[in-house]
């Protein structure tokens, strides 16, 4: 049985030309602009958006813990003399992004938090 002439000598080699052409088309467009991810990326995109939660729902029980505070009035104020930047560790000093029953705070809680107080009248 002869093979066809699209798979003997210049035509085969045209045919794996396009056939590497077109795989690396297909990735392009799928990386690029399909919505394509590796394993690694999404991973990393979930624990991304799962600490964003966390921190978004543990800064308002912050916020609580500050304004509860016996002289919240007199710290807030000292909050606000603080420069942005060092806000998020005043409120780590004093302990107030720390949930009840944690001996540690998560990441980004006190940040978020210390926002949220400078946001207070």
């Amino acid at each position: 049985m002869e093979m066809p002439s699209m798979f003997q000598g210049e035509s085969l080699k045209r045919l794996l030309q396009g056939m590497a052409v077109g795989a690396v088309a297909t990735m392009l467009i799928g990386f690029n602009w399909g919505g394509w991810t590796l394993g690694s990326t999404a991973r990393q995109m979930a624990d991304t958006k799962a600490s964003s939660a966390v921190v978004a729902a543990l800064a308002p029980i912050c916020v609580a813990q500050f304004q509860s505070a016996a002289d919240a009035p007199s710290e807030l104020a000292k909050l606000k003399k603080v420069s942005t930047w060092e806000q998020g560790t005043f409120i780590e000093k004093g302990g107030w992004d720390k949930m009840p029953g944690s001996e540690s705070a998560d990441d980004g809680v006190a940040r978020v938090c210390a926002n949220m107080l400078d946001g207070l009248k």
